[in-house]
């Protein structure tokens, strides 16, 4: 599959270097040329940069991995207003954390923005978009690759979701279908919260017992 990928930070290199070694065709956009260039290099398995249309004109499926504060302006130069992006898996893994998020866990841990992915999806009109990988650290991505880790997927759009699904199979992960996209914003209140325990030094996974253990039991 053609993936295009609008960014050239650490969630671009993670995903897109799992998505080239699977064997897809990536290629990197950025507002820096050289940039984009740099991480393909970096990539490796024939990935290449380029600007950000070019990046949008290629994928069959596109992952949006830049600062939600990014997000409204680089929509706008792919053209995703007009219709750019209309018919093509739009993944979302962006997270509108406060600023000062990572100054004092847990309490500064706060979105800015509740519901980004359903600001992609009115930003770029009969796109596919599809909320995920937002979770964990692109650190987590790389490391934790190939055992199993789940990666919760919300969207209205089946064939995306099917799409992202598949995605996330290459890269050795499990996807957990959670939903249509109005679920997303739980799923990024889901990272705000999680990764805000974290660093404050809870193991996040204590709150949540097994699946079999999940269910409560009537008291009458």
């Amino acid at each position: 599959m053609r993936i295009g990928i609008l960014g050239a930070g650490q969630m671009a290199e993670a995903l897109g270097s799992g998505w080239a070694r699977a064997g897809h065709e990536v290629m990197v956009g950025a507002r820096s040329q050289e940039k984009a260039r740099k991480l393909a290099e970096a990539i490796g398995a024939g990935a290449r940069g380029g600007d950000l249309r070019a990046a949008a004109e290629h994928g069959e499926a596109l992952l949006l991995a830049v600062p939600a504060l990014s997000v409204d302006g680089i929509l706008a130069e792919v053209g995703a207003a007009d219709g750019a992006l209309a018919g093509r898996t739009l993944v979302d893994c962006t997270n509108a954390y406060e600023p000062d998020a990572f100054t004092n866990a847990p309490n500064s841990f706060l979105l800015a923005d509740d519901a980004v992915a359903e600001r992609v999806a009115r930003r770029a009109p009969g796109a596919g978009v599809v909320k995920a990988f937002n979770v964990c650290a692109a650190e987590v991505w790389t490391s934790h690759a190939g055992r199993g880790l789940g990666v919760p997927l919300c969207g209205d759009d089946e064939r995306a979701v099917e799409v992202v699904a598949g995605l996330v199979s290459d890269l050795g992960f499990e996807p957990v279908r959670a939903g249509g996209l109005r679920r997303a914003r739980y799923l990024e209140a889901v990272s705000v919260f999680v990764v805000g325990l974290w660093f404050a030094g809870y193991d996040a996974r204590q709150m949540l017992p097994p699946l079999q253990e999940a269910f409560a039991h009537s008291d009458a």
